[in-house]
């Protein structure tokens, strides 16, 4: 089946969101956040510190380590013109962990703010006692190829970051950026720097939270896939096929595949971003590519089960000398799409007419309505800072 043989019309995927269900600002506790349960077209609900009650024994729980990066940076030019830099992700050295522990410059793919009042000029900032220079290079659609430069020895790019830059929350918070946000808007178990945006799922788990699932024998795993801007793009086409996925940058380790590998029927992935790295794996292992295009899932038939894919995979690895695999991944999990990987997913409550939405009502057989229908005449919260669910595969 192609993409193009029957229309998804985004209208059917809408729902009313009043400005007021959208969470501005985290709970205190993040544990202490609701917690929609979703089983055999049922509905209940608990706080977060229970999840472990409702996660399949046995389990494996996938988790995305990624970590937001503050890449928002506001520049003057002499005339006092404001330019904002949004880096979105790197293009040379095109390797996220080369790029921010670069000490020499690098290039960043960038949105860039009043790009008209910038042109073959540096703009500079004092970061510290360091200068730090960036200069515009080629359009690339909508968004620019940004050089950066600094005086001064032995500093990362990832330290002019945190010194200079500004932690991008989600445009829908309409506020600034607090010093609370460097906190609250990162997992408790985020390590590798690179995305623009936080796994959101993540931001209810605690230690605590872990600790009582490693004592239930629930297993963990980590994988990592940078969050970009375009998980905030809205589907502006009627017919979602019509719709081009945001390409990420996955990695995950030869030892995670193994250890999913042995878990089979026992999957549960934290957040879209892991089912997403998870579900790209099995085409990966069908293919030996370290790419997914968008429709690759809806293109022919995979004949392979899981298990076989998942072995290949590892195989391909082995004779390439992978201990990591670095990929690639635009996939587009729409209504229709088949599970291979995961069968419970964790997740927070996502905009209407959203791809994210798409995916939800994918893995819940088209039952979403049922979940938000509950979820807006029970006082759940919105979005990024908002509640969370736990949906078994339909």
């Amino acid at each position: 089946m192609t993409n193009h043989q029957s229309p998804l019309y985004i209208a059917d995927y809408n729902y009313p969101l009043p400005d007021e269900r959208i969470a501005k600002y985290p709970l205190s506790e993040r544990d202490h956040s609701k917690l929609l349960v979703y089983r055999d077209g049922q509905v209940s609900e608990d706080h977060f510190y229970n999840v472990g009650d409702y996660i399949l024994p046995n389990a494996l729980l996938v988790y995305n380590n990624t970590r937001v990066i503050q890449a928002r940076l506001e520049f003057f030019k002499s005339t006092g013109a404001r330019v904002e830099v949004f880096c979105l992700e790197p293009l040379v050295p095109h390797d996220y962990q080369l790029s921010l522990s670069s000490t020499n410059g690098c290039t960043w793919k960038c949105m860039v703010g009043n790009a008209k009042k910038w042109h073959a000029e540096p703009v500079e900032m004092q970061v510290g006692s360091y200068t730090l220079r960036a200069y515009k290079g080629e359009a690339i659609g909508n968004t620019y190829a940004v050089r950066f430069e600094w005086s001064g020895e032995n500093v990362s790019f990832a330290e002019i970051l945190d010194a200079a830059g500004e932690l991008p929350i989600p445009p829908y918070l309409n506020r600034k950026t607090e010093e609370s946000d460097k906190t609250t808007y990162q997992t408790v178990y985020s390590r590798i720097k690179g995305s623009v945006a936080a796994p959101t799922a993540g931001l209810h788990f605690t230690d605590k939270v872990l600790d009582d699932l490693h004592a239930r024998g629930i297993e963990t795993e980590e994988v990592t896939l940078h969050v970009g801007a375009g998980t905030f793009l809205p589907v502006k086409t009627a017919d979602a096929n019509e719709h081009t996925m945001h390409t990420e940058i996955i990695a995950v380790p030869r030892k995670a595949i193994a250890h999913i590998l042995s878990k089979l029927g026992h999957i549960v992935a934290v957040g879209t971003t892991s089912m997403r790295t998870l579900e790209s794996l099995y085409f990966m292992g069908c293919s030996q590519s370290a790419h997914v295009s968008q429709f690759e899932p809806y293109e022919k038939d995979y004949p392979m089960s899981t298990r076989e894919a998942l072995q290949s995979l590892l195989d391909w690895m082995d004779a390439t000398g992978q201990q990591t695999l670095h990929a690639e991944t635009q996939i587009m999990i729409k209504p229709g799409y088949q599970f291979h990987v995961v069968d419970q997913l964790i997740t927070n409550f996502h905009q209407p007419q959203s791809t994210l939405l798409l995916l939800v009502s994918a893995f819940v057989g088209g039952d979403w309505h049922t979940i938000y229908d509950y979820a807006l005449s029970h006082d759940f919260r919105f979005l990024s800072y908002g509640d969370s669910s736990i949906l078994s595969k339909h």
